[in-house]
């Protein structure tokens, strides 16, 4: 089995236990969601979440793939530490909400670059004229 394959599996497992706990914990709690709307955004940020990391298509690199996953994980964080600015009371939590925001911000941009510079005719896109002109010859 592939690491590819191993991930993917992690991915979907992950998938179905947020889930089977998302429904568990709403069920068990008189289903806070209506009623509490931080919980309903951490929710609804990992629903989020969960929906945009099983719409990636598998692309056959597991770096693209590893990243393509990544990018929603990492949204999915700064989602909930926003929410966490907003309720939260606790001046620790708030600190480490506002360090996840700002680091998984430089992640998500480092990784869409990465992802970027990777798209076909991107390296043909950023030769100079005179790059192009002696490949020609």
């Amino acid at each position: 089995m592939n690491i590819l394959t191993k991930l993917s599996a992690a991915v979907v497992a992950c998938g179905f236990a947020a889930s089977t706990m998302v429904e568990a914990s709403d069920h068990d709690l008189g289903n806070r969601t209506s009623t509490d709307p931080d919980w309903s955004e951490l929710i609804a940020s990992m629903e989020k979440m969960h929906v945009a990391m099983g719409a990636v298509q598998r692309s056959g690199n597991s770096d693209v793939d590893f990243l393509r996953l990544m990018l929603p994980h990492h949204q999915a964080a700064i989602d909930m530490a926003k929410t966490q600015l907003l309720y939260g009371k606790d001046a620790q939590m708030r600190r480490l909400a506002q360090e996840i925001i700002t680091d998984q911000q430089l992640e998500i941009e480092l990784m869409q670059h990465w992802l970027k510079q990777r798209e076909p005719g991107h390296a043909k896109e950023n030769q100079t004229p005179a790059a192009k002109a002696g490949k020609e010859n």
